[in-house]
């Protein structure tokens, strides 16, 4: 190996400003998946995430002469709080630059864990944004990047979250469950685990918005994604580090991918067994362990899920709250469509078959049919699958939105009917960066002969917001409206085609 991480882990300088933080039970979890599962609290970590680790033991093995010029960072929260406290720690200025999106809380932690070593610069509305800065005042300035994950240090550094799993439970441990994004932590600790006992598997988990390592694994390359989806924003990453890539080709034994839902049922699951609220990257670790115990049989081993962060904004909690219950497979979504008859709606309710009511929205369509938007608390999947059935075999046309995006997001908040005006127009979700101007940008990039048809955002706590938009283009123009959205540069996806939109909101 090009790197001996063995020798870097175990020398790494971390515990000057990290404590080996616990790895404990998970009581209900683990009487719900009858396995053992222990959770490696890296969320209690003094900045709330494990990334201190990696960012001190690069910044400690600087040489004089580099820390006296100084260092530079570009993150978006975890990675710029351990910079600041290393900075503040060994004396050393750092300039770190986070994307104009970023929530306060986050901006006001990292001045205040770094104080007067530390400088923070807001540029962009994303992290390749703020990269792009970071690299150019590097150039000016002559300071030294400190890269939050392909770099050999900062990968040693996180690489001591594997050594203390091992140290701490000696008996069988049949998978260490680890968060993805740009490959820092897995590369360390699949490291270290392969060089000590290599029967232990070692699994990656990412969102299904931001699956870089899984593809790249894949492809047996380094793919860079178009897009990525920020809900687990602290691994929202377009492409993963060489290094890391290298060292998860070698040393990863599977990669599993999640939806949002399960990261809220897993930051649920967490709160339930130690009273604590993880941020959704923090807990991917959690909904991979949950979906590995789905499918892989018992080898008399422990479960491991490293817990790997706690920077939460309290705003978001409602959408984890909201979303937690299709997560954790009590909740379906139907969209129902009953005749404008007497008793249509009295025989609907009697096919309910008493399952409760979470969610209902009524609009008629016209003078035959009527269209319902339904939740039900369900007992499971098979559960739900069952009463869809039910529903058809009564003669209600049925449709399942329990996994759609857009009906979670937007349509159970406004369902509002058919307009015979809202012709030409084309649907899409797009997601906004929270900032002042966003929406002003995006109305200015759009042509004048462009209509708003639909418009539906929700604040959610994050550096984006999730935004649905009705535009009426003329079919002629469509070329230009392609141009549009490649100019105004935010993260969209087309849904016109969507059933759930035609049936509750579609034009003539």
């Amino acid at each position: 190996m090009p790197h001996d991480y063995l020798r870097r882990i175990l020398t790494a300088r971390v515990y000057d400003v990290a404590r080996e933080s616990a790895l404990e039970p998970a009581a209900g979890l683990t009487r719900r998946l009858d396995r053992p599962v222990l959770l490696k609290r890296e969320d209690e970590q003094p900045v709330f995430s494990f990334k201190l680790r990696g960012a001190y033991n690069r910044m400690a093995s600087l040489t004089d002469a580099e820390r006296a010029r100084g260092v530079i960072a570009a993150s978006a929260g975890n990675h710029a709080q351990g910079v600041a406290l290393a900075a503040a720690r060994l004396g050393c200025h750092a300039t770190i630059v986070m994307p104009l999106t970023t929530p306060q809380v986050k901006v006001d932690a990292v001045r205040r864990i770094g104080g007067e070593h530390v400088e923070v610069v807001l540029s962009g509305d994303s992290y390749s944004d703020s990269q792009a800065r970071a690299d150019e005042l590097m150039g000016e300035r002559g300071l030294v990047f400190v890269h939050p994950f392909d770099d050999p240090d900062v990968i040693a550094g996180q690489g001591t979250v594997g050594m203390e799993i091992l140290r701490q439970h000696q008996g069988p441990i049949d998978a260490i469950l680890v968060a993805v994004g740009g490959g820092g932590l897995i590369g360390g600790i699949a490291a270290y685990v392969k060089a000590v006992r290599p029967e232990v598997r070692v699994v990656g988990v990412q969102s299904i918005e931001s699956d870089a390592m899984a593809r790249s694994l894949e492809a047996g390359r380094r793919v860079t994604l178009a897009d990525v989806g920020l809900f687990s924003d602290g691994t929202a990453v377009r492409r993963v580090g060489e290094e890391n890539f290298r060292l998860a080709q070698a040393h990863v034994d599977a990669m599993l991918r999640v939806d949002n839902d399960a990261i809220c049922a897993a930051i649920k699951d967490v709160f339930h067994d130690t009273r604590s609220i993880l941020e959704p990257a923090g807990a991917l670790a959690v909904a991979g362990l949950k979906e590995w115990a789905a499918r892989e049989p018992a080898g008399g081993g422990a479960l491991v899920a490293v817990t790997g962060g706690a920077n939460m904004n309290f705003d978001r909690l409602r959408v984890v709250a909201e979303r937690a219950e299709v997560g954790e497979a009590r909740e379906a979504i139907f969209a129902v469509t009953i005749p404008e008859e007497r008793g249509a709606f009295l025989r609907f309710c009697a096919t309910l078959d008493g399952h409760a009511v979470t969610e209902f929205n009524y609009r008629i369509a016209d003078g035959e049919r009527a269209h319902l938007f339904v939740g039900l608390q369900i007992a499971g999947r098979d559960d739900a699958t069952r009463m869809a059935a039910l529903l058809r075999d009564e003669g209600f046309a049925t449709l399942d939105l329990t996994d759609d995006e857009l009906a979670k997001q937007h349509l159970r908040h406004m369902i509002g009917g058919h307009s015979p005006r809202a012709r030409d127009e084309l649907i899409y979700r797009f997601e906004f960066p929270e900032r002042p101007g966003a929406l002003l940008r995006f109305l200015q990039a759009m042509s004048p002969n462009w209509n708003i048809s639909v418009f539906h955002y929700r604040y959610e706590g994050a550096g984006y917001g999730h935004v649905l938009v009705g535009m009426q283009v003329p079919p002629s123009e469509m070329e230009a409206f392609r141009a549009f959205l490649a100019n105004v540069g935010y993260p969209h996806r087309d849904e016109t085609g969507n059933p759930a939109y035609r049936l509750f909101l579609g034009g003539a």
